[in-house]
């Protein structure tokens, strides 16, 4: 394991301080990519509209229509389909994409895209628990709770108690064995 549970919440608690500091707590808005960055949004929302101390909107994305490699991802590949949730208006507004694991980039660039199909934000920045490299995109996160250097055949598993009954990152092999 690479990160418990009281890693991820001191993670989440810096990362909120990060975004008010970034963004001076004035206009944001907080939107996770399902399913664990959806479930990550939600409790960095709450903790900066702690810090700012007014309500933040939160929302969250279904990406699975805007990706580029379901095709590639095998011909019996179905994506599980969830319902975005984008409720307040972006204009104006700086929104905080969030996600458990950057890798490719290909998940955030489907996010921006199907953000951009609710409205135009002002600005959009990125948050993630970790980030294990091997970008195919441009694509660079402003908020990182870990940087967790891997090998392709590695996976980073994000755990969380919403879905998993406990907090944890752990790298494993393709065996699905411990690294």
């Amino acid at each position: 394991m690479v990160l418990d549970r009281e890693d991820v919440r001191r993670i989440l608690v810096r990362i909120a301080h990060e975004i008010v500091e970034q963004t001076g707590g004035d206009r944001i808005a907080v939107v996770g990519i399902h399913s664990r960055g959806a479930l990550l949004a939600v409790r960095l929302r709450d903790l900066v509209a702690e810090l700012v101390g007014e309500p933040v909107p939160l929302g969250d994305l279904d990406i699975s229509f805007y990706r580029d490699d379901a095709g590639i991802r095998g011909p019996d590949y179905q994506p599980v389909v969830h319902s975005s949730h984008i409720d307040f208006p972006l204009e104006a507004t700086t929104v905080v994409l969030v996600d458990d694991v950057l890798y490719t980039g290909r998940t955030v660039r489907a996010a921006i895209d199907a953000l951009f199909d609710y409205g135009r934000p002002r600005r959009v920045q990125l948050a993630v628990l970790a980030d294990r490299g091997h970008r195919e995109l441009p694509i660079r996160p402003d908020y990182v709770g870990k940087n967790l250097p891997t090998a392709r055949d590695e996976r980073v598993n994000v755990s969380l108690t919403e879905l998993d009954g406990m907090d944890a990152v752990a790298i494993a092999v393709a065996t699905g064995e411990p690294a």
